[in-house]
């Protein structure tokens, strides 16, 4: 959402087999613009899949990295104010999308940063594409069916997938500033008071765009969780996850017990202290010291 991101970043665009898809980067002053960034190491940074969400989720961590990094920062497909195509969402259309993503924004491998169930799907692409990843950096990644849980079969998913009542679900939970403000007191953050007028801004801007119930309704039904731990012990990508202790979604055990299918390729797992689901937009500036403790310690 251009009017929410920081100073020195715009627009752009490329296409997709789903449609048109809008990243963040930075084009000015006081950063280099994108062209003069070419050579730059690229650092990637997804979204999570919950109502309102877009690239504003991370705005307030990556100009941290913008004059030493080629930051690019997308509205997945769906999202944000990149199109928002009528159909049913699957996993494999964002594994799609973000094949085509990082095949057309980087020629190297990206440093990669995605937060809750598009952490699970970087995590997936990154089995499935090595090659287009230097490193993930997860923020509680879940695929919310994990170790046999069945996400689908839970009340707000059986209920978001009721015909007529979907939609009265999203209008009422999701596209007004009461929803947004109460979906991001009461189960994204850990500290209410933490909430800005902006956030609330940005988030609802995203929530309201056309057809946008479309990818979040995929999410609250399930139609896009799977089993996360089937696929721990095929990563392959240096990963260090970050978990909010008070994340009220997915416990700290279960993103311990995911890391410890594969301690050797989970560098390291931090638990941010005070954080409910998203630390990055909470508490940037100690996310923000973290990256950069694990950024310099990378090969």
């Amino acid at each position: 959402m251009l009017q929410y991101q920081p100073i020195g970043f715009g627009q752009q665009v490329i296409d997709t087999s789903l449609g048109v898809m809008a990243y963040y980067t930075p084009v000015g002053e006081p950063w280099r613009d994108s062209s003069d960034s070419a050579d730059l190491p690229p650092l990637v940074f997804l979204h999570s899949l919950g109502g309102g969400s877009s690239a504003y989720e991370w705005s307030k961590v990556y100009p941290a990295f913008a004059a030493t990094h080629r930051v690019i920062a997308p509205d997945l497909i769906g999202w944000g104010q990149s199109t928002h195509p009528i159909r049913d969402y699957r996993v494999e259309d964002y594994l799609t999308i973000l094949t085509e993503f990082l095949e057309r924004t980087n020629s190297v491998p990206a440093t990669v940063f995605a937060s809750s169930l598009t952490a699970a799907i970087a995590l997936r692409l990154s089995v499935q594409r090595p090659d287009l990843f230097k490193m993930l950096f997860l923020v509680s990644p879940s695929g919310y069916s994990d170790f046999g849980a069945n996400y689908k079969q839970s009340i707000p998913a059986q209920l978001a997938g009721t015909p007529g009542l979907d939609r009265l679900i999203y209008t009422v939970g999701a596209a007004n500033e009461l929803a947004v403000r109460n979906f991001l007191q009461q189960f994204l953050f850990a500290e209410r008071s933490r909430v800005t007028e902006e956030m609330v801004a940005a988030y609802l801007a995203s929530a309201q765009q056309l057809n946008a119930e479309y990818s979040a309704l995929a999410s609250l039904k399930g139609d896009l969780c799977f089993d996360l731990s089937l696929y721990m012990e095929q990563l392959k990508t240096p990963t260090v996850i970050f978990w909010g202790d008070q994340s009220r979604f997915s416990s700290l055990s279960t993103g311990l017990r995911l890391a410890n299918l594969n301690p050797e390729t989970v560098e390291a797992f931090c638990a941010v202290v005070g954080a409910g689901v998203l630390p990055h937009l909470e508490l940037p500036a100690t996310v923000i010291g973290l990256i950069q403790h694990y950024l310099g310690t990378s090969p």
